[in-house]
């Protein structure tokens, strides 16, 4: 299976997005592509990684990738608070109601794995929603970030808590840390 890529600076470090040849988005990192790999679901075989500007990309695939790129970069711009992007769906019915649910939470605003818990109507699950958000394959664009624990702390973040409050503080839903 052909996996597309494409890499680019954001203010939060470089960013890397993946596509599969219909130009649907699969996985997205911080970090540089051999990041993505981890992430895409379903874990198959990836036969071939191939950047987006090579020649066997496709306009859909590179319609796609410049589409997502100028989003993000939006996103980080302050001219954007949501994505309309084409997204794989690969996970257990669990971990898609999870997803779903993560990208309802508005731009600035936080919520606790519980209170998560608690909207899907599984108010014993905030451990299982945890999880589900740390499998999240496609962070930033369905706001994993957005996710912290019940006493306000960041928690984990695929790529570490820096990331997480730099992108917190950029949507103001964190007072800028004193350094």
């Amino acid at each position: 299976m052909k996996i597309f890529h494409d890499t680019f600076p954001t203010p939060a470090g470089d960013f890397s997005i993946a596509f599969d040849e219909s130009g649907t988005l699969l996985a997205t990192a911080f970090g540089g592509p051999s990041t993505l790999t981890a992430r895409i679901q379903p874990k198959t075989v990836i036969r071939t990684l191939v950047p987006v500007a090579a020649p066997e990309a496709n306009p859909a695939v590179r319609s796609a990738a410049q589409r997502a790129r100028s989003q993000v970069e939006e996103y980080f711009s302050g001219e954007r608070q949501t994505f309309d992007l084409p997204l794989a769906s690969h996970g257990s019915a669990f971990q898609r109601a999870v997803w779903r649910t993560l990208q309802e939470i508005p731009f600035g605003e936080t919520r606790t794995y519980a209170a998560i818990a608690a909207q899907l109507n599984r108010p014993a699950a905030a451990r299982a929603v945890g999880r589900a958000n740390a499998t999240n394959p496609i962070c930033l664009i369905v706001p994993c970030h957005r996710v912290i624990g019940a006493n306000g702390s960041l928690t984990g973040f695929a790529f570490g808590e820096e990331i997480k409050q730099r992108l917190l503080e950029h949507e103001g839903a964190l007072a800028p840390a004193l350094v």
